[in-house]
C-alpha cells in the first residue's frame, strides 16, 4: 500500500533518528519491509515520494507499439494495436493497451512537434487572402473576401455572392487598387480556383491564375496542404471580420436587408481596423501602408479581362443572355462582345472600348 507524503516523511525521520530499520518501524508504526523500501529508495538516489512503476504485461511489447505509432505517424487506433498484440501472444487488457498507445503517441508528437520561428515580413513582399462565409441576405448566401498585407497589417474585406474564378480575380483587382500597388507574392490556400491539382507534391496552378499573376506582376503561391497556419494573417482577418460583420446570437448584430448595407458595413469596418493602432506593431496600418506603397509594383491601367466577368455577345435584338435571363443594352452595341459580372444586386455589363463603333 502506498503511503502518503506525511507518512513517508515520518518513516525517514524515524530512521534518521534511530539509525536502524527495526527501531524506525516501531517508532513510525509501519512494517520493517516498508521502512527498508523507502530508506533504500532514498539511498539509491530515487525519489522516495514517487511510486515505482510496477512491471506490466505490455512492457515486452512496448517497442512494437512504438514502431507502429512511428510508421502510422500517430494515427493508428488503440483497438487495432490490441488486435495485433493478441495475435502476438499478449494476454493483457485492452485498457492497458490503450494507455500504452496514448503514451507512445504523446511521446511521438512531442518529438515531431512543429518548431515556430518568428516571421519578419518585408515591405512589398506578401499579400495573403482567404474566404469566409458571410451573412445571409434574404436567405441568399454571401462570402467575404479577406486580404491582409503582411508588413503594414492593412486589411481589405469585400463581400461577394460567390467564390468563382472571375469573382476572385475581380476581388484581387479591387484589393490591389485599394492598397495602391502589387506585392511580389500573393499567398492563399489550395482552392480549385488557384491550384488545379498536386503532382508529386508540386502544386499545379490554374492557368487563369497564372495569367492573373503575370498581368498584375505578382507570383501566386499557395500554402502547404492541410497547413492553414502558413497564412495565419489571412485566417485571423477572416475570423475577426466574421466576428464583427456576421450577425449571430452572441454579437446581436441586426440582419442586413440589402447587399449594399453589407458592402457599406465592410468598408466601414476596414476603415476602423486600418486606422487604429495594431497590437503587434504598435503602429497604425494605414500609416504603414503609405510606407509600404513605395515598394509595391505599379498596377496596369486596365484590369485583367477575367476580372470583368463572363463574355457575352450582344444579339441583333440588342440583348444578352446571362443566367437564363435576357438583359437589354444601349444602342450601338449590336454584335459587340461584352463582359458580364454580378456586382452587388446588379449586373455589370462592360464592353471593350476598342470594339465599340
Amino acid at each position: 500500500m502506498t503511503k502518503s507524503d506525511r507518512e513517508i516523511k515520518e518513516i525517514l525521520e524515524a530512521y534518521d533518528l534511530t539509525g536502524t530499520v527495526w527501531s524506525a518501524a516501531t517508532l513510525a508504526g509501519h512494517g520493517p519491509k516498508t521502512v527498508k523500501r523507502y530508506v533504500e529508495a532514498r539511498a539509491s538516489g530515487r525519489n522516495p515520494y514517487e511510486r515505482e512503476p510496477r512491471p506490466k504485461m505490455i512492457d515486452a511489447f512496448l517497442e512494437k507499439v512504438e514502431e507502429w505509432v512511428e510508421q502510422s505517424k500517430a494515427t493508428i487506433r488503440a483497438d487495432v494495436v490490441h488486435e495485433k498484440l493478441v495475435k502476438m501472444g499478449y494476454r493483457g487488457s485492452a485498457r492497458s493497451t490503450r494507455r500504452a498507445v496514448n503514451a507512445a503517441k504523446t511521446a511521438w508528437k512531442a518529438g515531431k512537434r512543429r518548431t515556430y520561428r518568428p516571421w519578419i515580413p518585408e515591405p512589398g513582399r506578401w499579400l495573403q487572402f482567404d474566404w469566409g462565409e458571410g451573412p445571409r441576405i434574404a436567405g441568399r448566401r454571401t462570402w467575404l473576401f479577406c486580404a491582409w498585407l503582411s508588413w503594414s497589417r492593412f486589411r481589405v474585406v469585400i463581400p461577394v455572392w460567390d467564390c468563382t474564378l472571375g469573382t476572385l480575380v475581380a476581388c484581387l483587382d479591387t484589393t490591389l487598387r485599394r492598397i495602391g500597388g502589387a506585392p511580389a507574392y500573393v499567398l492563399t490556400d489550395n482552392a480549385k480556383t488557384v491550384t488545379v491539382e498536386h503532382i508529386a507534391g508540386i502544386p499545379v496552378r490554374h492557368p487563369q491564375m497564372v495569367a492573373a499573376g503575370r498581368h498584375y506582376g505578382c507570383h501566386v503561391v499557395s500554402c502547404v496542404p492541410y497547413d492553414p497556419e502558413s497564412k495565419g494573417g489571412a485566417e485571423a482577418t477572416v475570423r475577426i471580420a466574421k466576428a464583427d460583420l456576421v450577425p449571430t446570437s452572441a454579437n446581436l448584430l441586426p440582419a442586413y436587408d440589402t447587399f449594399a448595407e453589407l458592402t457599406d458595413a465592410c468598408r466601414t469596418w476596414c476603415e476602423q481596423v486600418n486606422s487604429r493602432r495594431h497590437r503587434a506593431t504598435g503602429q497604425i496600418p494605414a500609416d504603414r501602408l503609405d510606407i509600404e506603397r513605395t515598394t509595391l509594383h505599379v498596377l496596369p491601367i486596365e484590369p485583367l479581362a477575367l476580372a470583368l466577368g463572363e463574355e457575352r455577345l450582344v444579339g441583333s435584338d440588342r440583348t444578352i443572355s446571362f443566367n437564363s435571363v435576357r438583359y437589354s443594352t444601349p444602342p450601338g452595341y449590336t454584335g459587340v462582345r461584352v463582359w458580364c459580372r454580378v456586382v452587388g444586386e446588379e449586373l455589370s455589363i462592360t464592353p471593350v472600348p476598342t470594339l465599340v463603333t
